[in-house]
């Protein structure tokens, strides 16, 4: 009789050690799988520093370093207004956001809203545009201040406008019967030099996000992401992707970068960044962001363009190979049960864990890589909290390119806080699950009904991506 109350006893124990189940498969499933810590395949860096963000994917040739650190100069100091001694980095606005791409995308990191109404260059800056859209498919800009508030200008030019934010809450309940109090920002243009805004103009506020990992993501082949559509065809998602104008090739391609998926490539994005956040111009955009108003060949430039098309290059390059940190603590007990909670309640849906690039890619370090992203690279409509009401290309109002999740652990580390969202609405982690709607109602759903410790364990499981 003993020896039966031992048996039963280690039986207890066991099933209780394995997570209420005494399968070999429910055991497997909460082990790591091999390799989990490589985020970014061989483009993966073991550093949880505040530099965590800046390295180059160790693979990458000798040239190619190279070049990577002539690329993280130039992304990284500051631009001044033409004419200067410095001549490769003059020609800073005449109209601009910040004065560095660091300044948003602090240590490569992402970007902040603004902690008081006179803060500018944190990384938070709103898009402009007009119902309709261009000959390319393309967002229609306001007939004066463009497709974007730039909220600096240089000496002796008039400021566009700034703007502030005020919070409305928003309070949601567990089924626990625990409660969050959510910020919904507002925000007001004021301040504003060339007269007013067009009555229907459409406003989209946007935050830089860290750059890590940029490559792997256009490494990704069009048919993978596109096999996504098919795949999240379940529990009310689905998925599509955007199809935008490319300007080197005169074509239309599929989206991939920005919140909705809005340029083609790292080569458009960076040079985007270049014209709207700081004015300066490149081959790709070589016209300034001036008002019809202002006399724009009065005004000293850096060059046309202003940036050489061999150190905008340098610029891709950099941020196409900067390195994916990789997992910390994907062992634990604790983080392997929030992974199976993150699948089970439809998460993995849109933040794909596990994706391969492709053999073709141009920088041959990023090919043919086993990668772990989080993403479907595809729009999805998120509801109408979040909802910025501005389409982009075939992106509606409601909808956003799904984010990729590796790093998230480690803004705080980097950045020093932890806003996410395209706005940075969201506080931390928690709250950025409690804003999903529309196609993530029904993880959303699931989330709130976890118990406490369940919540936990999912969201220490998203912290150690």
């Amino acid at each position: 009789m003993m020896r039966n109350f031992i048996k039963l006893s280690i039986v207890v124990f066991c099933f209780q050690l394995l997570g209420c189940s005494s399968s070999d498969e429910e055991y497997i499933d909460l082990s790591a799988e091999d390799g989990e810590q490589y985020s970014g395949g061989d483009a993966t860096v073991f550093n949880t520093s505040e530099e965590a963000f800046g390295f180059f994917a160790p693979t990458i040739s000798y040239d190619e370093q190279s070049d990577f650190g002539i690329g993280n100069s130039f992304f990284r100091q500051n631009w001044v207004i033409a004419p200067a001694s410095t001549t490769a980095r003059d020609g800073l606005g005449p109209y601009f956001n910040a004065i560095s791409c660091s300044s948003c995308h602090f240590k490569d990191g992402r970007g902040r809203p603004q902690y008081a109404d006179n803060e500018t260059g944190h990384g938070l800056l709103l898009r402009l545009s007009l119902p309709g859209m261009d000959a390319n498919g393309a967002s229609l800009p306001d007939p004066i201040y463009g497709s974007q508030l730039q909220d600096n200008a240089i000496l002796g030019q008039t400021t566009k406008g700034t703007y502030t934010i005020t919070y409305s809450p928003i309070v949601e309940a567990y089924a626990d019967g625990t409660t969050v109090t959510l910020q919904k920002p507002n925000y007001v243009i004021g301040n504003l030099g060339f007269g007013a805004l067009a009555s229907n103009v459409q406003v989209s506020p946007r935050i830089a996000n860290q750059v890590i990992g940029l490559g792997l993501l256009e490494a990704i082949p069009e048919a993978t992401i596109l096999a996504f559509i098919s795949q999240n065809n379940k529990n009310g998602v689905s998925g599509k992707a955007n199809y935008v104008y490319d300007v080197a090739s005169n074509s239309t391609k599929m989206g991939r970068f920005g919140w909705k998926a809005n340029q083609p490539n790292i080569g458009q994005q960076v040079a985007a960044a270049f014209s709207g956040d700081m004015g300066i111009t490149t081959s790709l955009f070589p016209n300034e962001n001036i008002p019809a108003s202002v006399n724009g060949s009065a005004i000293p430039n850096g060059g046309e363009p202003e940036i050489t098309t061999s150190n905008f290059d340098k610029v891709v390059l950099y941020a196409s190979t900067l390195a994916v940190p990789a997992r910390r603590n994907y062992t634990d007990a604790t983080v392997l049960s929030g992974k199976k909670t993150f699948e089970t309640i439809g998460c993995a849906s849109c933040h794909i864990p596990k994706i391969t690039t492709g053999s073709t890619y141009g920088i041959t370090a990023l090919r043919n890589q086993i990668i772990r992203p989080y993403t479907d690279m595809l729009l999805h409509d998120m509801g109408d909290a979040l909802a910025d009401n501005t389409p982009d290309f075939l992106a509606t109002g409601k909808e956003w390119r799904t984010q990729p999740l590796w790093g998230i652990g480690l803004i705080n580390t980097v950045n020093g806080h932890t806003f996410l969202m395209h706005d940075g609405r969201a506080k931390n982690v928690e709250e950025a699950i409690l804003w999903h709607g529309g196609e993530a109602d029904y993880a959303k759903s699931q989330f709130k009904q976890l118990s406490k410790t369940e919540r936990q364990a999912l969201l220490t499981f998203i912290n150690s991506l």
